[in-house]
């Protein structure tokens, strides 16, 4: 389960190249190819990036495939995973010490505040609640301190409690991690449940982890890079950021983080994850297919799901159903709203229309969708802050489309044959 034996480079650039947009740029133009850049100006580590350039690959990752992929994740949170606890001298991730400075960091667009570390996994424990583990953006300050973007989720929660008892949270910050272990970190769980546990029940193995350093916290002991720090009550303004709509994120004040150490692999290679590109995405939304599956699975007989890449793999959904009752899409529809609250548009489909297939889903709201029937309008409800069409507040109108065929008109909408 390590980042290096996924890696497969489908590009390799070996001329020099720079930190500050230019690897970005060629990320951006080689969304779904695996680049490897062996020379990154100004540090001695290698960059990967589109490490998962397609939903395929990410369902390759995660030891399943499309067809398969919601009911093997569902399934996998209903399991128990393993964790091997290994010395500091069999960790490859402990194998160099470094700094901040050494790493390739990169600047992607022209807005953005600065260098961002954007594929850190970053974990904490706590003696009640256990271990987490979350993806968080981190705006690189200067050599010791980064701004962290801390959503109000589980990790705002462990660093609220250690602020209450009047100290700083002590994080490792893991870049450059198996697949499973990004999308375990990404993935809804509930609180007490712990993502490098499930990250070892998605692929049935066990998962080797080590204790930090300088801080006592568990990290995959086959990262790339590990960053020891710990959360401070100090504030600092975060953003401008790229985030996963292609525009601007917010500027907010957000915790610093004092970084206490950093260390490396040998020949370490960087994962960077660009803002907005297809891999973000996979990340960000795939995550969150199957608790819509699940819940949406209560009220119909769910086939498939998709967060669609036309809404940013985040703010449209699709779910093709085997309809059985009219009552069932408005049922869905408000399913999928429960389940992940940032949609905004919901379509319900027939099984025989592909979710993943843009022109599929236009062809059904074309022939089987009339709005002054199939159409439900949701006004004021909480939306998502990536949505620049929102209100400031976050509040924002929603809408779900019944594209399925009525039960009684199934020999109207046969499709021709050849």
């Amino acid at each position: 389960m390590s980042f290096r034996e996924f890696l497969k480079p489908e590009v390799v650039v070996e001329e020099e190249v720079s930190p500050e947009y230019e690897v970005a740029a060629i990320l951006h133009r080689n969304q779904e190819r695996t680049v490897l850049f062996n020379r990154v100006r100004g540090s001695e580590l290698r960059v990967a990036g589109n490490v998962v350039a397609s939903r395929e690959g990410m369902c390759r990752a995660l030891g399943t495939d499309v067809g398969g992929y919601l009911k093997h994740v569902a399934e996998a949170e209903r399991r128990r995973g393993r964790l091997v606890e290994v010395e500091a001298e069999e960790a490859p991730a402990y194998q160099r010490a470094s700094s901040l400075d050494a790493l390739p960091v990169l600047k992607h667009y022209r807005g953005d505040a600065g260098r961002y570390i954007t594929s850190g996994v970053v974990i904490a424990e706590d003696e009640e609640l256990g271990r987490n583990a979350s993806v968080h953006r981190m705006l690189v300050l200067d050599s010791s301190k980064m701004v962290i973007r801390l959503v109000e989720r589980h990790l705002h929660t462990y660093y609220t409690r250690a602020l209450e008892r009047g100290e700083p949270l002590e994080v490792a910050v893991a870049v450059g991690v198996h697949p499973a272990v990004m999308f375990a970190s990404a993935y809804p769980l509930e609180l007490r449940r712990d993502e490098l546990e499930f990250a070892s029940a998605i692929l049935q193995k066990p998962l080797r982890v080590v204790r930090g350093r300088r801080v006592g916290v568990m990290v995959p002991a086959d990262a790339e890079v590990v960053i020891e720090g710990r959360i401070t009550p100090e504030m600092h303004p975060e953003g401008p950021f790229t985030d996963i709509t292609g525009t601007y994120d917010s500027v907010r004040l957000q915790p610093v983080v004092e970084v206490l150490g950093v260390y490396h692999r040998e020949d370490a290679i960087y994962h960077a994850l660009l803002p907005a590109g297809v891999e973000h995405r996979l990340f960000m939304g795939m995550p969150r297919e199957p608790g819509i599956y699940v819940k949406a699975s209560e009220v119909a007989r769910v086939r498939q799901v998709a967060l669609t890449t036309g809404g940013c793999s985040w703010l449209h959904a699709a779910v093709a159903i085997e309809k059985r009752a009219e009552d069932e899409p408005r049922k869905v529809i408000e399913a999928v709203m429960e389940a992940h609250p940032s949609v905004k548009h919901v379509v319900v489909v027939d099984s025989d229309i592909d979710v993943f297939n843009p022109r599929e889903l236009e062809f059904a709201i074309a022939t089987r969708f009339q709005a002054d029937r199939d159409m439900v309008v949701f006004r004021n409800m909480r939306g998502s802050s990536l949505d620049p069409s929102a209100q400031k507040s976050g509040r924002t109108a929603k809408l779900g489309i019944d594209a399925t065929i009525p039960l009684g008109e199934r020999d109207a909408h046969r499709r021709a044959e050849l």
